[in-house]
């Protein structure tokens, strides 16, 4: 996950400050609304949800339709790299939902769902939204 420290996400956010927010946000939603959840793959899933290992600001060119193929591309990265349970797996390939119109099988893939579109809201409208997860970047 060390690239992910360095490469951009949204705005001034890098994919790693992105991916911690995400799973921060995920059990923050668990939480407040009650909900039973997998603790241990809500959080795996949340910071492996944006695991396709290129810059998708500087490489739009070779990869035109990102928002629809990153989540099954970041899918099989963590299967390579790391043993996922289904839910994990679940989460990752599609917390796009609906821009990628399987269902979320699992709660917790919801949730993450939900939780990365709030996150990215707050990145791109907030300047330096996540100061303690960027100083890797130098912004803090």
């Amino acid at each position: 996950m060390h690239l992910q420290k360095t490469t951009p996400h949204h705005k001034d956010t890098s994919t790693f400050s992105h991916s911690v927010a995400v799973a921060q946000m995920s059990l923050a939603i668990a939480q407040v609304l009650g909900i039973r959840v997998d603790e241990r793959a809500l959080v795996r899933g949340a910071l492996l949800h944006d695991y396709y290992l290129y810059n998708c600001q500087e490489e739009k060119e070779a990869h035109p339709r990102h928002h629809f193929t990153h989540a099954a591309i970041a899918a099989e990265n963590a299967r390579r790299d790391f043993s996922l349970s289904d839910k994990e797996e679940d989460i990752i390939r599609k917390h796009m939902f609906p821009l990628n119109p399987a269902l979320p099988k699992y709660r917790e893939t919801a949730i993450v769902s939900i939780a990365d579109k709030i996150c990215a809201i707050r990145e791109y409208l907030t300047p330096n939204p996540l100061p303690a997860h960027t100083s890797e970047r130098g912004q803090a």
